[in-house]
């Protein structure tokens, strides 16, 4: 399926592009800050603690305020256009990151918030293209290709260094800035918004992919009518947006506090905390290539339903990832088993994309964008609430009760929310994903009430029957 794994495999090299980005954007300063050695004098900026906190925390602040119109404009223009110039312009603007800092840091902190305004409308519209192209019993590889960011996360590091030792860190964002504009030119003239849209698909792999999504996804959906009440009053929505809050929430604290704790509890210096900092990155991205292909697996040969699966990937992510966590916060001046622990806590995070992100795309294809829009600019909170716990229990007190703390704060977090989705989920075909139907529908059952039974039991029978279609297939 040619056309198919090309946009995958461009969604995959732009999550990895991004993550260098976004991660070279923010760490890159830091790095700037702590590495004086590697900088030349002139290039050195004298900003204080509050000064650099702003920088930082800059590209997140109006991030959350694009996700919603992100998916809204994917599902009415189509993915190709958001998603390229949502990574695009960020990516341009990138190249005068320097100029700006050479400026006042005020100008820089513009700059990143504009970078974070445009780019946060990215996310949601990976999710519109996942569901006009991709099978449902494909659809967690797929979505694995969005743990490239963690490919990048763990090359960002060293590239950093060598960078800056070679040439001064201005070179970062000017490296940076051309691999975007050279993806960007690539997808702009390779991807496609669907596949009666791409022009080199096969009649074949195309009819193989409409027949399978079948009439989940509407081609006419950027005219159907949101169904607003109905997204916001799901109970399979919240449960997959709680799933979300409790990984980021974890996610974010260990990779946002772990090489500060690794520094101050264990004594690591700065090269070996970049390592360690990237190492669990790519521990996380093999995880989730595994967890996809067997979810996959499971689906294909119908050994488990869409929401056992999903809750089995959830129960991973969340649980597995809050256990994990606890062994961390237990783990004292060991720094042997407090690795260890840190390492596994960020690999099983991995397997979100086989549960919950997954699942957006199951429930309605339709209006998967918007709805991850939702999530994201929910589950961003834990962002910025995390860290102002760690700062409250850790400051003027870095000691391993503290941050033992903190890490069963953010267990207790994972575990809550991970049982919660195992009680209360589902990954099945929402009524309201075809809310034009619907109202057909209703229409019809007014002048015969016994329509809309009979139009269920239609429905049930050709699922049935194009489910054991599918399996003998595939056997």
């Amino acid at each position: 399926m040619y056309a198919a794994h090309c946009s995958n495999t461009f969604v995959l090299i732009y999550q990895s592009m991004m993550s260098y980005s976004r991660g070279l954007y923010t760490a890159m300063i830091m790095i700037m800050m702590k590495w004086l050695t590697y900088v030349s004098v002139q290039s050195r900026f004298d900003w204080d603690e509050k000064q650099q906190g702003l920088v930082l925390a800059s590209f997140f602040w109006f991030f959350w305020a694009t996700q919603v119109p992100g998916g809204l404009l994917a599902q009415r223009y189509g993915t190709k256009l958001v998603f390229g110039l949502a990574n695009g312009v960020p990516c341009l603007l990138s190249f005068f990151i320097p100029l700006c800092a050479g400026l006042d840091y005020r100008v820089l902190v513009f700059l990143r918030a504009l970078q974070g305004f445009i780019a946060g409308a990215s996310w949601p519209a990976m999710h519109n293209l996942a569901a006009n192209w991709i099978p449902p019993n494909e659809r967690s590889k797929f979505v694995t290709a969005y743990m490239g960011s963690s490919v990048g996360a763990a090359i960002t590091y060293p590239l950093c260094g060598f960078l800056i030792n070679w040439f001064d860190w201005p070179s970062v964002y000017h490296v940076t800035g051309v691999v975007g504009i050279m993806w960007f030119i690539a997808w702009w003239l390779l991807v496609y918004d669907s596949p009666s849209q791409h022009p080199r698909i096969s009649e074949k792999e195309k009819n193989y992919i409409l027949d399978k999504l079948g009439e989940t996804v509407s081609e006419k959906r950027k005219n159907l009518p949101t169904p607003w009440k109905e997204i916001l009053l799901s109970r399979p929505v919240w449960m997959n947006i709680l799933a979300q809050w409790g990984n980021i929430w974890g996610l974010f604290t260990l990779i946002t506090q772990a090489p500060t704790y690794f520094k101050l509890i264990h004594g690591w210096d700065i090269r070996m905390t970049g390592f360690l900092s990237g190492m669990p990155h790519l521990a996380r991205v093999i995880f989730a290539i595994l967890m996809s292909i067997l979810g996959d697996c499971l689906l294909r040969n119908a050994y488990m339903s869409r929401t056992n699966v999903r809750k089995m990937a959830n129960a991973l992510c969340c649980i597995g990832q809050g256990v994990f966590m606890l062994g961390l916060a237990f783990s004292g001046c060991n720094s042997t088993a407090a690795i260890a622990f840190s390492t596994v806590a960020t690999a099983v995070s991995g397997a979100v994309s086989t549960g919950p992100l997954a699942s957006f795309i199951d429930i309605s294809p339709n209006f998967a964008s918007i709805m991850l829009g939702i999530s994201n600019m929910i589950s961003v909170i834990p962002g910025f609430i995390s860290p102002i716990i760690v700062g409250y229990l850790t400051y003027e007190n870095q000691t391993v009760r503290q941050w033992q703390l903190v890490f069963i704060i953010s267990s207790v977090m994972l575990l809550v929310t991970g049982i919660l989705y195992i009680l209360f989920s589902s990954s099945e075909l929402q009524e309201w994903n075809s809310p034009t139907e619907k109202k057909y529908t209703h229409e019809l059952q007014k002048l015969d009430p016994q329509y809309h039974s009979d139009v269920i039991v239609k429905q049930e029978t050709q699922y049935i029957i194009q489910e054991e279609t599918d399996h003998k297939t595939e056997k």
